[in-house]
């Protein structure tokens, strides 16, 4: 951004757990394939042999973390290998996918002032589900 600059940022704000819940756990499975592409992207692109029917999408909310976490679960114990290590998984051990953190306007402002940035304004949706802010260097 440089001296005098900024930068425009949207984050995605706190919500009940049962909305966030069902954003990730979607009757259509959408989230769950998307979560899956990535034993089937190693299996493709690193040579991996993970077998897909046997790891089910897990996505829940870490309240005290502020963020979903998303996990593939193992549904059996098994070896998995990408081309020459192997991989133990036992059944029920999960792989961390991803977090998807979840954000207040002043918790956001809060750890942007850490770097540099200074919140000078922010907008939100009518029902404050998600924010963009602009934030400027100091």
């Amino acid at each position: 951004c440089g001296m005098g600059g900024g930068l425009l940022i949207g984050i995605d704000l706190r919500k009940e757990r049962d909305m966030l819940e069902a954003a990730y756990n979607d009757s259509e499975g959408v989230t769950a394939e998307f979560n899956l592409n990535l034993l089937r992207r190693i299996n493709r692109d690193l040579g991996g042999d993970f077998d897909l029917d046997q790891f089910d999408h897990l996505a829940f909310y870490n309240e005290q973390q502020g963020r979903i976490e998303m996990h593939l679960v193992s549904q059996c114990d098994q070896v998995v290998s990408i081309r020459d290590e192997s991989f133990d998984f036992t059944k029920g051990e999960t792989i961390c996918t991803e977090y998807s953190h979840k954000y207040t306007i002043d918790g956001f402002a809060t750890e942007a002032a850490r770097v540099g940035l200074t919140l000078n304004r922010a907008w939100t949706d009518t029902q404050q589900r998600f924010a963009v802010l602009h934030l400027v260097i100091r």
